[in-house]
């Protein structure tokens, strides 16, 4: 969610088009997800970063690319993500209605990952 919310702000304040900044928006929240799964990781499990990355990878990035798809399918649906300003208010209406989507979308994803083990649960 930080790193999608993000590339949105840069995307639409650059004046970039829907699809560069949903580009933006979508390599942020890889980012972002990866490191917030490899720190705890990293962390309790005194893991390097290969290792932890090995831990981590393929369950963050399925359950990354399911709520990126929803809240991107919502956000522009709602037209948040073609707006020419962040001050406008249809930007935060369609991102308040986005990163619920993601999130729903995202958990019965992350439920079975981790009954079936290929995400850790940290």
């Amino acid at each position: 969610m930080i790193g999608e919310a993000a590339g949105l702000v840069i995307g639409i304040s650059l004046g970039w088009g829907a699809a560069a900044t949903i580009t933006l928006a979508v390599v942020l929240a890889y980012v972002s997800g990866f490191a917030m799964a490899l720190l705890p990781v990293i962390k309790q499990a005194g893991l390097g970063l290969v290792a932890a990355m090995r831990v981590i990878w393929l369950g963050e990035a399925i359950a990354i690319a399911v709520m990126e798809i929803a809240m991107n399918v919502v956000d522009y649906w709602l037209g948040g993500i073609q707006v020419a300003s962040i001050w406008n208010t249809l930007f935060w209406l369609g991102l308040a209605a986005a990163a619920p989507a993601g999130f729903f979308a995202a958990w019965p994803v992350n439920h079975v990952l981790l009954k079936h083990e290929l995400k850790a649960g940290h």
